[in-house]
């Protein structure tokens, strides 16, 4: 899928990550010829240099060649990638200065971001959380802004995935929950856990996490607090994170659930979610939407529907827990 991406260098992405092909520009006119049809330039912010967001990208790339476009003639994929704030404006101030066609980007925190360096290019979300619960949406039917893309639901998920933890640990009455003030969606996700909280009968332990620095004392603090196992609030810190957490799980013993198939295969017990991969290909529909015409305050968020349970094994061997024949059959994968 390298074929669609033009990649800028940034300070800490240019290894793997800008090794992506440059697409060719479409010749320019000769006389006599009829005028050449404008290639439409989608700007793309993310962290492509993270093998998540690699995987994330290829599906996007796909929705957009099922849909017909091709490489370097009939569409331009501007790469940016970042790793700090100010890296971040930067892009999306380029992308606005450029007058890109569409701006893509893939979680809550760059979406609005993208809304404050622009309101009038529309913006594309790959996976936006709860968009109205993070400000992005008036409501999923009518966004009523220049934002629009897939919601991935993940305050509505991590009751799901406290549910799924009692079902595996029905002794343990205490969870605790690494959450990140930062994120955009603390508010919806502090909802989600109390209303799942008082439905199964279980103790929330909240624990804030403001940086990776931040995960060796929270394990402790779990600890401290009696909580059996570990939830963790979906934010992009984790993927920078995962076999920092790992690891940290299996010195304090302590099963790890998370909302993202990443973590499962670097090392956490359990991962709950939506197929990202999924929702990128997807989120190319409402690229191609927009480039015909359309309006993105007048499309509405879409849901995620392909939702999979991913179990880790290996992992439970090495905390010595017992997963039951039926739990595992229910499992999407199993990583052994």
């Amino acid at each position: 899928m390298t074929d669609f991406w033009r990649t800028t260098p940034r300070t800490a992405v240019r290894a793997s990550v800008l090794a992506l092909a440059l697409v060719l520009l479409v010749p320019p006119v000769t006389a006599g010829a009829q005028p050449v049809r404008k290639v439409p330039t989608i700007g793309y912010v993310g962290l492509p240099g993270d093998p998540s967001e690699s995987r994330w990208q290829d599906g996007f790339a796909r929705g957009l060649q099922e849909l017909g476009y091709v490489p370097g003639h009939t569409i331009i994929i501007e790469v940016r990638g970042y790793t700090t704030g100010d890296e971040l404006r930067r892009a999306l101030d380029e992308f606005v200065r450029r007058k890109v066609d569409v701006i893509f980007v893939g979680q809550p925190f760059t979406a609005l971001a993208a809304r404050r360096a622009t309101r009038d290019i529309p913006i594309v979300c790959g996976s936006c959380g709860d968009p109205t619960e993070n400000g992005l949406a008036v409501s999923l039917a009518s966004p009523g802004g220049n934002v629009t893309g897939l919601a991935s639901l993940s305050a509505e998920l991590i009751g799901k995935r406290l549910e799924l933890m009692k079902e595996l640990f029905p002794g343990v009455s205490r969870h605790a929950v690494f959450v990140f003030p930062a994120n955009p969606g603390m508010r919806a996700t502090s909802r989600a856990l109390d209303a799942a909280g008082r439905t199964l009968g279980l103790e929330i332990q909240r624990v804030e996490i403001r940086g990776t620095g931040d995960f060796e004392s929270t394990f402790r603090a779990a600890a401290r607090g009696g909580a059996g196992t570990v939830l963790l609030q979906d934010d992009p810190m984790l993927r920078s994170a995962s076999a920092q957490i790992a690891a940290l799980a299996l010195k304090h013993r302590v099963p790890v659930s998370a909302g993202v198939v990443e973590l499962a295969e670097a090392g956490a017990l359990m991962a709950y979610g939506p197929d990202r991969i999924d929702l990128y290909r997807r989120a190319a529909a409402f690229v191609d939407r927009i480039l015909k015409g359309a309006r993105p305050e007048d499309l509405p968020f879409e849901q995620a529907t392909k939702l999979g349970l991913v179990l880790n094994l290996k992992t439970a061997r090495a905390l010595g827990v017992t997963i039951p024949p039926s739990f595992t059959l229910r499992a999407d994968r199993l990583i052994e």
